[in-house]
């Protein structure tokens, strides 16, 4: 499997960059998902996104909005 970075702004404004290994480059909303189930575990069990069925990119939109975490880029390792 291939590494991928994955850099994104928290909620206090830092630049962070995660690794996570996926067969191919993952999408924004797949990197979401990633993010919350490292960095929110708990939130990502519970699934609270009114966003999912009716909207696109809904895992990226509820991270900003419930989490203030926004993407920034996937690039490989």
């Amino acid at each position: 499997m291939q590494r991928w970075k994955v850099t994104f702004v928290d909620d206090h404004g830092e630049v962070i960059d995660e690794e996570f290994e996926c067969e191919e480059c993952p999408s924004h909303e797949e990197a979401a998902k990633l993010i919350k189930a490292r960095l929110l575990p708990v939130a990502a069990e519970l699934d609270l996104n009114d966003y999912e069925g009716r909207t696109p990119d809904a895992g990226v939109k509820s991270l900003k909005a419930q989490n203030s975490i926004e993407i920034r880029s996937i690039t490989p390792v």
